[in-house]
């Protein structure tokens, strides 16, 4: 129901409920009235016939005195007189009407008035003591029809009920009339004014002419509208600039490992780099034509290998946009251990990458992002193992809850997990290792910055990080990612039997750089 139609059903009622109160004490007081003028009247009928019966009882004698009530009876006006004694039996021609203990007052000489009531009948008695008889008590009994009384009362009614149909009428069509001119249509515009801010349409004002609280409101609505208005285009200009500080944030990160893997990848370039400047200079001698030739291809192939890590070096370094796209986990993995191996060998560190089986483990990720993710994670894995050991990089599925405040329900999802064997990370500080800025690293080894970036990441795929840490025992972080398409239908346990099987040797997963070999037992040999 609209507020016009309430606001009018409401003065209705109240005006209805108002009238017949009105009308309730209007006929109380009518009554009222026609009892006292009844009472008035009967009392000069009664004053004036006890004083003419009275002479006429003490002259004449007694039948005369009744003869002249008899004729004062049949008058057509609806009083009749009688003469009633006190002391009558019931029954009696001269018995009062009302019982005698009603009228007891008139022992004492004092004149009596009673209203008696039947249903829809009723009349009105008044007894008037006259003094004729010292031995017993004597009245004249005045009695009157309330038929008359009761028909002015109905009229009464009829008329009241009239009157507040009428005006309940009239009233409730004003009031609708009025309220929605002056509630209903403005309502109605603060609404749909209400659904377009809703929809994001801040413009266009609400122009309502009336000076009330809805005018009011009006104003007040397009004032926050203009608010909401700068506060968007401030929230766009912030976020525009947020996006950019994180990215340079990202990039200066991915820079910084980038300097990390250079004092590793130095070793890797010189190598091939002696081979090829020995090479060159056994051409210059003057080698015969085989000897030559095969120089010149040593030479070709070790240039290629330089080639093909400069580029894995270029191709980490380089800002790029995020493109995501389905991806092999385990592939972006091995991609990365890969670069990461001659820092490892330098620090005396093992990557290890399990074998996580035949079907493909798939998300849809930004593959270079990833790679970023888990070269941080894996860094840090090496970082804080200051006598080496060994990182290990384990890829699985896994049905889990997704903490609170990424929400979610329980389902199943791909688990990278980066085990270290370091120093651990303080109970203190675990809740704060995601904080920009927060590092627990020795000076000139971190800026803070890698798990902030890795986090930031993380969530935007649709994911989170979870830490398990001991001191003097290790850390696992595990980055939990949704898999994607067909993958997310498949069990745990499925293997997809026409994916291709990385290369083994003697059941370990195995690849080269350079000379180094980085191994990766099969999960639970």
């Amino acid at each position: 129901m609209r507020l016009a139609s309430k606001l009018t059903v409401a003065l209705v009622l109240v005006m209805c409920a108002v009238l017949s109160l009105y009308g309730y004490l209007s006929v109380r007081r009518e009554r009222a009235l026609f009892a006292a003028d009844m009472r008035r009247d009967e009392h000069l009928i009664g004053s004036a016939l006890r004083a003419a019966v009275g002479e006429i009882w003490r002259r004449d004698g007694m039948d005369e005195a009744l003869r002249v009530l008899g004729n004062a009876s049949e008058r057509e006006d609806g009083v009749s007189f009688r003469w009633v004694w006190l002391d009558a039996p019931a029954g009696d021609r001269f018995a009062p009407a009302l019982p005698a203990a009603e009228i007891a007052e008139l022992s004492g000489g004092t004149e009596v008035f009673r209203l008696q009531r039947e249903g829809d009948r009723g009349r009105f008695y008044t007894y008037a003591p006259v003094d004729v008889d010292p031995s017993r008590v004597g009245a004249i009994e005045i009695s009157e029809s309330l038929a008359e009384e009761e028909m002015y009362v109905q009229a009464s009614v009829i008329n009241t009920i009239a009157t507040i149909v009428a005006l309940a009428m009239l009233s409730g069509l004003l009031a609708m009339i009025f309220g929605q001119l002056l509630v209903g249509q403005p309502t109605q515009r603060l609404v749909d004014k209400t659904r377009r801010i809703g929809e994001g349409d801040l413009g266009g004002p609400l122009i309502l002419p009336q000076r009330d609280e809805l005018g009011q409101l009006a104003r007040e609505i397009n004032a926050m509208c203009e608010h909401l208005a700068e506060a968007r285009e401030r929230a766009a200009r912030e976020t525009a600039a947020r996006i950019v500080a994180l990215e340079q944030l990202r990039h200066a990160d991915r820079l910084g490992i980038v300097g990390k893997l250079a004092s590793g990848l130095a070793h890797e370039l010189g190598t091939p780099l002696n081979v090829v400047g020995g090479r060159a200079k056994m051409i210059t001698r003057g080698l015969p034509p085989e000897e030559a030739v095969d120089s010149a291809r040593i030479i070709a192939e070790q240039a290629d290998r330089m080639t093909k890590i400069i580029r894995q070096l270029l191709d980490f370094a380089r800002r790029r946009i995020a493109q995501k796209a389905p991806g092999d986990l385990a592939q972006i993995a091995r991609q990365t251990l890969q670069l990461l191996a001659p820092l490892a060998r330098k620090r005396s560190v093992t990557l290890r990458l399990d074998d996580v089986g035949p079907a493909p483990a798939r998300a849809d990720v930004d593959a270079g992002q990833l790679q970023q993710v888990l070269t941080n994670l894996v860094i840090n894995g090496m970082q804080s193992m200051k006598q080496g050991g060994e990182v290990t990089v384990r890829i699985e599925r896994a049905r889990v809850r997704p903490p609170a405040d990424h929400g979610g329900a329980e389902g199943e999802h791909l688990a990278i997990r980066v085990i270290d064997r370091g120093e651990g990370i303080a109970p203190d500080n675990v809740h704060r290792i995601f904080e920009p800025f927060f590092t627990t690293k020795d000076v000139g080894e971190g800026t803070g910055l890698g798990l902030s970036v890795s986090y930031g990441i993380v969530r935007e795929h649709g994911g989170w990080i979870d830490v398990e840490s001991r001191l003097g025992e290790g850390s696992t972080f595990t980055v939990y990612l949704a898999p994607s398409g067909e993958e997310a239908a498949r069990p745990a346990a499925a293997a997809d039997e026409g994916a291709p099987a990385p290369q083994r040797a003697g059941g370990a997963v195995a690849w080269p750089l350079a000379g180094a070999m980085v191994r990766g037992e099969s999960e639970g040999s």
